[in-house]
């Protein structure tokens, strides 16, 4: 099946979602970001005191070229090479800076040649992990036992322009900040509860990015 339903939560209906607008500094980059999972999108789409809209959308993915980041193809370095090539980390520690050029060498992806990708979401809590890992403060799988932490699902990030015109829009639903604010606080509360009892005490047998970075040279 090619035709896949998305929802965007937004403060505002986004009935014409426009080509390489948004932040360059997202997971992926400048592009739109959406959700198959509704409840998710009403979570994103609310802040405290304020309600919002989850836009729903029709894509038809046949023609579009596609990558799959959480596909066996890729490992969880790949996905978080291409997240921090697009955030910013402000890296000062020299583990750090190592690792970042040490993953940029061996597990770069570029997106030029894409028209949508799909990945995990990357929220402030956890592009934490991420910055615990590339600190070296967690292992490997430490990580990634954290990704799956507050089921946050995988992201489509429609990238072309090529992808955009066979994105549309369907309607828009309101969404009640009272009863979402809070569950998106839950499962951030959650989220971030079990991520502390993951990386309470060091794995001896983990693998670092230090590691990494030894047995390279």
């Amino acid at each position: 099946m090619n035709k896949i339903t998305l929802y965007h939560g937004s403060d505002k209906i986004v009935s014409e979602p426009k080509f390489n607008l948004g932040k360059v500094y997202n997971d992926y980059g400048k592009g739109f970001y959406c959700t198959r999972h509704i409840e998710l999108a009403k979570e994103w789409a609310v802040d405290e005191g304020r309600d919002g809209f989850v836009n729903v959308y029709e894509l038809d993915l046949k023609g579009l070229k596609v990558l799959d980041l959480n596909s066996e193809d890729y490992s969880i370095l790949h996905w978080l090479t291409v997240l921090l090539e697009h955030r910013v980390l402000n890296a000062k520690a020299p583990v750090a800076i190592e690792g970042m050029e040490y993953l940029k060498r061996h597990y770069h992806i570029s997106l030029d040649d894409y028209d949508v990708v799909l990945g995990y979401r990357a929220d402030d809590s956890y592009f934490s992990f991420a910055r615990a890992f590339i600190s070296n403060s967690i292992s490997i799988a430490q990580l990634e036992k954290a990704m799956y932490l507050g089921d946050l699902g995988t992201q489509y990030f429609i990238k072309s322009k090529k992808a955009f015109s066979k994105l549309d829009f369907i309607e828009a639903l309101p969404v009640d900040n009272i009863e979402y604010y809070s569950k998106k606080n839950q499962r951030d509360t959650k989220a971030r509860a079990n991520y502390e009892k993951i990386t309470g005490t060091m794995e001896k047998d983990g693998v670092y990015i230090l590691d990494l970075i030894r047995e390279e040279k």
